[in-house]
């Protein structure tokens, strides 16, 4: 499953506290259709079989559908403020 830093989650949480009261919102990872190798965030609602990251708190911030998930193996996702901008990494083990 996708790894998300503690700050990663923070930045969505934050995300999600501007763009929406609905306690039923989280933010989606899915693929980027108009660019090959991209992924998009969106914000959506869980459906049956979808990953969910929450935070230390238990707040539901991100969710990932089961057959995307997959692929995320081995994959962080993690949220730089040098660049304000979310960075994903594979981890490569030996």
């Amino acid at each position: 499953m996708l790894e998300v830093t503690t700050k990663a989650k923070e930045k969505l949480k934050e995300i999600l506290r501007k763009e929406t009261t609905d306690p039923e919102i989280a933010i989606r990872v899915t693929p980027d259709y108009s660019m090959s190798k991209r992924l998009d965030l969106i914000l959506d609602k869980e459906k049956g079989g979808d990953q969910v990251v929450f935070t230390n708190r238990g707040k539901k911030v991100l969710l990932i559908r089961s057959d995307l998930a997959k692929y995320l193996e081995g994959v962080v996702l993690d949220y730089r403020e040098a660049i304000q901008d979310f960075t994903i990494n594979k981890i490569t083990r030996h």
